[in-house]
Formats: structure tokens, C-alpha cells, sequence
């Protein structure tokens, strides 16, 4: 391992971080470099104005999550709200998504990175977004994959003239083998450099925003202005001689995590874990997510869920999972992107990113969609603009570190909403 180990999405996001590891940069540099550089290469997965988790394990101090997943608006409802759902054709069945302007979060993805760099970076910004800003401008080379979810994808994507634009270049949906350029997110890019985050969150964008979503939308300039990334220990647990660190509370995806290890480590001592034993401790779990979800008192019981009381219960469950055949769920549509990076000094990141599928509507001279986490069912348990003001939203996402005697061994994540 002479400068690291990247897994990404992409290639051109994976090409992006390894550059910056053989600058001399470290896991935390590539893994903001992959990310800004993935909301091109990747731009139905993520984007500037989305939010995200990131796990960090720098090798001489404690490790950190940092959260800079979307926030509620102060405000829940306006006059002509602009939200709406839209179907996608996934061939054999549509899915229904909901956007608009009504469906736009209080956005984290940008000032977390850049808080995320200004903490743990040493190369300079102008160095990290490079790759970003080169791709921006000559274009990415579009796989199969994201060939697909442009083409699926599209009643969103082009629901604006600039959208058709954008994402229609010829008039047709771009294929694979072909290029996706989006030179005004290069220009965004340059002026991060220039201002950093304050671009967004206090500058001139920040009014653009705010001009652009009073028309049906929720999210106001003073939303922008109060974010804020929070920084928290993450959850650890000990599992088959490693230590497992992952996102703590008040997100779920964590301590269903833990609760899954540890249902198999006492129900099944010094076995060998195969798949069946992991998807029973997975199945567990989401009996145990419906379950709080449904709770009146959701993270109270969120909280209590490892205790030995409540734990018993699912102990005992697990018998009578054991009798049944395993069945098959279909997977859930993939909306988020992740990157899992350790670098040849033993620094480590896992960093999970979404945009939603976006809410339809690109900021004016950005190439920015906004994202459309108000309308994702997911996300809004109790119903759509139902949720409490001002603040985070609880996400699944789950980057994992598991650490040996020796430091990192694996980094891990998942991107992809219900899955």
C-alpha cells in the first residue's frame, strides 16, 4: 500500500482521491476531494447542496463523526407550497418521489467537507478541488450504472428548461461512453476557493438561494445562515476480538449496527458469522427499526434498545426467526454515494453522501440541484412537513471503521437509501 487504499462508486472519483494521496495528501484530503469530484462523476448520487456523514480516524488523536446531514427549515408549510410526486419507471414497476421547492432541507454537504478540511487537511484547498474543477469543465465519462439513472432519472432531472440543458446537451439523454460536463459548478468550485464556505452560507449565494426559494419553497436564508456541522464520538462496540466504530445517536443506522453484532456474537458464541447468521442479525434489526419508528417516544426507545431488558426480547425472537426461510427483499432504489479511504500513514475515512434524487429545480448559475430530503419517505416518518423545526434529520447512514490491534482494518459504508 505505497500511497493507499480507495473504494468509490466511480472511477473518475476513485482516479481523483488517489491523486491527491500521491500529492501527499492524506485520507481526509482524497476523501473531500472524492466527494466534491463524485457531484460530478456521481451527480444523481450527491451534490453540493445535500448532506452527510463522515467517519474519521486520524491515526494520532481519537476518532470523529462528522455530521453535516440536512436540517429542518424553521418553517413547515407556505402558501402554495411546491411540492409534488413524480413517478419513475423502473421498468417493471414506477416509483413515486416527491419535489419541488417544498421539498428542499437546510443543505450540509459543502461547509461540512470544508470544515471537514480546515480540521483534518493539509494539502491546500485550491489542491483538493482541483480534480473537481478539471472534471467540472472537461466533462465525466458516464458508466453504465449512472447511464441508467439519468435515464430513469430524468422526469426530475429535466423538469426545468436549464435541467433539459444541463442533462440534454444533444437534445437526447447522455449515454455511457459519453461526457457530462457542468462548467458552472467549476466556476462554483472556484469561488469556494476564494471564500470557502461562506460563498454558501453567508455571501451572495446564500440571497440567491433565498430569492430563488421563496416562490413554493420552505428554505430561507436564515435556515442557511444557522447551520451548523456537529461533531460527535462515534459508537463503539467489540466484536469477534475488533473494535467497531460507527455513527452514534440520535441516527439509527449505528446502534442498529451494534445491535446486529451483538445479537449474533451472544446468541451464536465462537461460531463462524456466515451470510445466513448476518442476515438474521439484519433482519433483527429491522424489526427493531419498524418497531421504533413506530414508537410514540422514538429515540427514547432508540436509546434503550441495547439495554439487557429490552435486548431480551430480540434474543428470544431470534428463535423463531431461525425456523423460517429467509426471504428476499427487493432492494430499495440507490439515491447516495459512499467512500471508504485508509492512506499509507493509517489515517482513515468513511464518508456517506446523498442528494436525494434531487427536488428538480438547479440554483441559477450553479449546476447545483438542490436536494429533496423533505419529500423522502424514509426520512419523514410521521408524514411529510410533519417533522420538528430547526432540526437534523436522522439518516441511516452508517460509515464503519473496524480496528485491529495494528489500526484500521476495514472501512466500510453503504450508499443506497432503504438498503
Amino acid at each position: 500500500m505505497k500511497y493507499g487504499s480507495i473504494a468509490a462508486g466511480n472511477k473518475t472519483t476513485v482516479n481523483a482521491a488517489m491523486d491527491i494521496l500521491k500529492d501527499g495528501g492524506n485520507a481526509f484530503d482524497a476523501a473531500v476531494c472524492a466527494v466534491f469530484t463524485s457531484m460530478i462523476s456521481e451527480y444523481t448520487l450527491t451534490g453540493a447542496c445535500g448532506g452527510g456523514v463522515m467517519l474519521a480516524y486520524p491515526k494520532e488523536s481519537e476518532p470523529i463523526v462528522f455530521d453535516f446531514f440536512v436540517h429542518t427549515p424553521k418553517t413547515q408549510s407556505v402558501k402554495n407550497l411546491d411540492f409534488f410526486r413524480i413517478a419513475v419507471d423502473f421498468g417493471p414497476a414506477s416509483q413515486f418521489f416527491h419535489i419541488g421547492k417544498g421539498s428542499v432541507a437546510v443543505p450540509g454537504n459543502t461547509i461540512g467537507l470544508l470544515h471537514i478540511h480546515s480540521r483534518l487537511g493539509s494539502l491546500p484547498l485550491s489542491r483538493i478541488l482541483e480534480p473537481a474543477i478539471q472534471t467540472a469543465k472537461s466533462g465525466a465519462i458516464i458508466n453504465n450504472a449512472h447511464e441508467y439513472l439519468f435515464k430513469i432519472l430524468d422526469p426530475i432531472l429535466s423538469h426545468t428548461k436549464t435541467g433539459e440543458i444541463l442533462f440534454k446537451p444533444n437534445g437526447k439523454t447522455i449515454k455511457a461512453g459519453e461526457r457530462f460536463k457542468n462548467p458552472d459548478f467549476a466556476n462554483y468550485l472556484e469561488q469556494i476557493i476564494v471564500e470557502g464556505s461562506n460563498f454558501l452560507y453567508h455571501g451572495d449565494l446564500t440571497d440567491k438561494i433565498d430569492d430563488y426559494m421563496k416562490d413554493g419553497g420552505l428554505l430561507t436564508r436564515e435556515d442557511i445562515l444557522n447551520y451548523e456541522v456537529i461533531e460527535r464520538t462515534p459508537l463503539k462496540t467489540d466484536f469477534n476480538g475488533k473494535t467497531i466504530i460507527t455513527n452514534p445517536m440520535p441516527s439509527p443506522g449505528g446502534t442498529l449496527i451494534a445491535f446486529a453484532l451483538k445479537i449474533i456474537s451472544q446468541k451464536f458464541p465462537g461460531e463462524k458469522i456466515d451470510n445466513r447468521l448476518l442476515t438474521l442479525g439484519m433482519r433483527l434489526a429491522q424489526i427493531a427499526r419498524s418497531e421504533i419508528i413506530s414508537a410514540k417516544n422514538r429515540a427514547n426507545s432508540l436509546s434503550e434498545i441495547l439495554s439487557p431488558s429490552y435486548f431480551k426480547k430480540y434474543l428470544d425472537l431470534l428463535d423463531y426467526e431461525i425456523s423460517l426461510k429467509l426471504n428476499k427483499e427487493k432492494p430499495g432504489s440507490g439515491s447516495t454515494t459512499h467512500m471508504s479511504i485508509i492512506d499509507s500513514q493509517g489515517n482513515a475515512a468513511s464518508v456517506t453522501t446523498t442528494n436525494g434524487e434531487g427536488c428538480g429545480y438547479i440554483i441559477p448559475g450553479t449546476g447545483i440541484m438542490m436536494n429533496n430530503m423533505l419529500g423522502e419517505d424514509d426520512l419523514n416518518p410521521d408524514g411529510f412537513h410533519n417533522w420538528e423545526t430547526t432540526k437534523r434529520m436522522s439518516t441511516m447512514m452508517s460509515p464503519t471503521i473496524v480496528i485491529g490491534d495494528s489500526g484500521p482494518e476495514l472501512v466500510l459504508g453503504s450508499g443506497g437509501s432503504n438498503r
